[in-house]
């Protein structure tokens, strides 16, 4: 199940030297993450979040190999995997490319919580959907 998402670098998220921003690579692993889990999860966060759910990160890691540029057209990538230990846990492995070049590397970790307060849970219909995800083995790997 993975997605890919195309994207130009802002000039606005770049510094006096033409390169992005360290705190923008997360912010288009976020969005991509955040198109995936309501486009393919059918997870809508302010439908559920109205509905008492709110989907929290719990753990991330991002390891970024190259620089990027302003106006570089840059694709993102999510796969969604399933704890191996934990039921509650989803894991989300992420990569930025460039001109199919690794440039970063991420392990996002996402659960749900009751927005009053609670143990972690992930929602039935989120359940059903995921049943035929794989398993994520280890943590230590990207």
């Amino acid at each position: 199940m993975e997605y890919i998402k195309k994207y130009i670098v802002k000039e606005e998220h770049t510094d006096w030297q033409g390169n992005m921003e360290g705190l923008y690579y997360p912010y288009y692993l976020e969005d991509c993450r955040h198109a995936y889990i309501k486009e393919i999860l059918c997870f809508d966060f302010e439908e559920e979040a109205r509905n008492g759910i709110s989907m929290v990160l719990s753990n991330y890691r991002i390891q970024i190999l190259r620089s990027l540029k302003g106006g570089s057209n840059l694709s993102v990538s999510c796969t969604v995997f399933r704890d191996k230990s934990a039921s509650t846990l989803l894991h989300f492995k992420q990569m930025i490319t460039l001109r199919g070049k690794i440039v970063t590397l991420g392990l996002f970790s996402s659960t749900c919580t009751p927005s009053n307060g609670g143990r972690s849970f992930l929602p039935p219909s989120l359940n059903r959907l995921l049943s035929r995800v794989p398993l994520l083995e280890t943590l230590s790997n990207f």
